[in-house]
């Protein structure tokens, strides 16, 4: 199970027939990417393009992956392999119990 560090990321939503991607980098490289492909459709198996690894989504998954690298620090490139069995993805380290989110009204009054 290899994990890297994504230090930065690129978002190319298309207009055309290429489906939505984001580029994840460490310093000027990059590391992997995230495909979004139309919900309901079969995804293909994760594996490497090139050098780096592709991980495959559908559309609806498209917000989530981007929340996650917008608000948490840091985020990891989770790749073990390619079929299945494998465990890829982004993941977040542990947070401390009770940190809470900034902003949110936890209590707000109605």
């Amino acid at each position: 199970m290899a994990l890297t560090r994504i230090e930065s990321y690129e978002v190319m939503y298309a207009a055309n027939q290429f489906a939505p991607r984001i580029w994840l980098k460490k310093g000027t490289s990059y590391i992997g990417q995230l495909v979004f492909h139309p919900n309901g459709q079969s995804l293909p198996a994760d594996g490497p393009d090139a050098n780096n690894p592709s991980l495959h989504y559908h559309l609806d998954d498209f917000h989530n992956a981007l929340d996650l690298l917008r608000n948490e620090k840091p985020v990891w490139l989770l790749y073990s392999g390619t079929g299945g069995g494998f465990e890829n993805g982004i993941k977040t380290d542990a947070e401390t119990t009770g940190e809470g989110e900034t902003g949110l009204k936890r209590f707000a009054k109605h």
